[in-house]
Parts: structure tokens; sequence; C-alpha cells
């Protein structure tokens, strides 16, 4: 495959942002196989954001020629109190993940699982990060803190602050080429950036996929980012903390489609759409077309192959939110469907998710 087919792979959807093009470029042009990593809080149920759009993203990388490794930090969900601060479930809750990945398609023959706590026990881990830290101020890790999905005035552990340096650690250890994490951990990635040459490392290239939004539509939050747009693009993404703003991998046809129904979507409003999010990033990702049946009086049958079409026809005023609404609920169960399958069938995944979702999530 050529360096532009590559390069196209690694941008598409849900990619937002890539730190930069032209090292990017520099990279495919030097390396066969570069090293691509995300990293894993283990926490709760996993839904469209951290399960099926995380899995397109990732299959995009394999294809383009990366190996990946997938990071289940563990020691960063004890760290940022996830399933109650136990330890135990935490390490069961990224099992589960693991099993979600494959659920969701992510080819796991050809990815590195790479578990927090095994790539600690390598004391130069800790010597980087010590050299790391040298390296930064305190207000800037203090600044990096959101990254845990919390804003500064949430934070008031020590442990805390390990939180952004063991994060630029992990890279540097794991050695990748490619931090490939969401727009909301953007932040440590450039940290990283900065001051790993500094001690005589690399300069990662940072590519960052968009943040899928929440059902609820706009939320008054704020506080992440000093960043307004990406600040409100944390603010609004699909948190299982809110169950009715998030569709789970799991969640029955009927509750998807209750879901879908009682989702924001205001006609015309192509900016702050979550239906439309999960067009453009879910099922256009997923399925390449998405069929509108309506009466003919409402203008009939239509079906979009594209993205863009679509988001002109509404915009425009063409396309009524039920319908399109209705036409989502059934793509997305069409998706759901094997993902259902494969938790109900096989026993050790089955026998995770029972044990993962009797646990009360929080933020």
């Amino acid at each position: 495959m050529d360096i532009e087919k590559r390069i196209k792979l690694i941008s598409q959807p849900p990619t937002e942002e890539i730190v930069t093009l032209k090292e990017l470029r520099e990279l495919l042009e030097t390396k066969s196989k570069p090293i691509a990593y995300d990293g894993f809080e283990p926490s709760g149920l996993l839904h469209l954001g951290s399960g099926l759009l995380r899995a397109i993203k990732l299959q995009d990388m394999i294809h383009a020629g990366c190996r990946f490794k997938l990071y289940v930090a563990d020691w960063f969900g004890y760290i940022n109190n996830k399933m109650g601060g136990d330890l135990d479930l935490i390490r069961e809750t990224g099992k589960y993940f693991i099993e979600g990945w494959k659920a969701c398609g992510v080819d796991t023959s050809k990815t590195e699982i790479v578990w927090c706590s095994d790539l600690v026990k390598d004391p130069d881990y800790w010597k980087t990060f010590i050299m790391l830290g040298k390296k930064t101020t305190l207000k800037r890790a203090i600044r990096c803190l959101t990254i845990m999905g919390r804003k500064e005035s949430e934070l008031s552990e020590v442990a805390q602050l390990f939180y952004p340096i063991m994060q630029c650690t992990d890279i540097f250890r794991l050695k990748a080429d490619i931090t490939q994490l969401g727009m909301d951990q953007r932040k440590v990635n450039i940290l990283a950036r900065e001051i790993g040459p500094k001690i005589g490392l690399w300069k990662p290239v940072v590519v960052s996929h968009h943040l899928l939004m929440g059902l609820q539509g706009p939320m008054k939050m704020g506080g992440f980012e000093e960043n307004k747009k990406l600040d409100k693009q944390i603010s609004f993404k699909m948190s299982k903390s809110i169950p009715m703003s998030c569709i789970s991998i799991h969640d029955s046809k009927k509750e998807v489609e209750n879901k879908i129904k009682r989702a924001f979507c205001k006609p015309k409003d192509t900016e702050n759409n979550p239906i439309l999010e999960i067009c453009k990033y879910i099922i256009f990702r997923k399925k390449r077309e998405l069929e509108i049946n309506r009466k003919p009086k409402f203008g009939g049958d239509i079906t979009f192959y594209d993205y863009e079409s679509l988001e002109k026809e509404f915009r425009q005023g063409k396309l009524h939110p039920l319908d399109l609404k209705e036409s989502v609920a059934n793509s997305l169960n069409q998706i759901l469907e094997p993902i259902r399958k494969h938790f109900n069938k096989n026993k050790k995944a089955k026998k995770l998710y029972e044990k993962v979702k009797k646990v009360k999530i929080s933020r």
C-alpha cells in the first residue's frame, strides 16, 4: 500500500486532528510498521464511543500497516477511582473490554494487548517517569489533569498528580511512534511531544479522534479546556455515567429505539446533533449507506451513500428528525446484533459482562 493510501486511512473519520501530517508522512516513509497505541481506563460498560468508534479507528490503523498496542490502563482506573476503587474489579473490567473490542470488530490477532500493571514492573519505567517529571512544571501537570475527565476543582489526591506523567511515560515505554487517542487526551500527548526530546526521546505523532456526542446534545458544563471548541466536545461527549445519554453495545433493540427516539435532534441543526454524529462516525463507517423509509407524501424512500449528502438534506429541512431517527435506530440495531450475540453465546464474555454490569457507575 502506498503512503497516500495509508495516510488516508489514518486521517479518515473519526480522526479529527493529526499533529503533524508532515511528521506522519515522514514516519510512514521511514518505518514500514510504526507502533501506535490507544489506552483505556477499565470502567463500566462499553458504549458506541468507547466500543464501536474506537474499534473502527483501530482497524483503520491496522489496515494502514501500524503495529497497534491496546493498553489496558488498570492502574490509571485505580488512581481515577473507577469501579469503586476496587483494583481486582478494574482488572476484570479490563478483560471485559478486550471481549468487547473483539465483538466490535477488532482483530486482536493483529494487536498487542499490554496491561499497565505489567508495564510498571520494569524499574526503567519509573526512571523514565522521574526524568519526564523533572522536565514538567507542577502548573503544567495540574493543567493536564483534566485528561482524567475531571475538572481541576474535583481533584484532591496526590496520586492523581502521577496520572499525566505516567501517561507520558507509557508512550515511551510502549515505544509508540503514534498516540491514537481521543481529543480529550490531546493535552497530555502534546506534553509528551514537548518533554520527550528533552531527555533524548522522540516526538510522537498525535492522531486524535472525535469524541462522540451524547444523546442529550449540548450541555452546560465546560471547564475542561481553554479551547472553547474542544471544551464543548469534552462536555457533550457520550458518557456511561449518564445512562440515557449513551447507547451501550449491549442495549436491546427496544432500548436502542427508545433512546434514539428521545435523543436531541433539532431540525436543520447539523452542528450539535448526536443523531447525525452517529451517522457520520458509526453508520457510514460500518454500513456505507443509510436507507430512509417514509411515506410518499413525505418524499418517499431515499438512500444516502455518504454523510455529506445526508447532512445537506437535513440542513435544508428536507429530512424530518423522526424519519432520520427511525432509520438510525434500525441501522444501529443491525450493527449491534453480532455484538449482542457474542456476549450471549461466548461463556467467558457473558460472565465478564454480567459481573461488570452489576457495578454502579460513577464519574
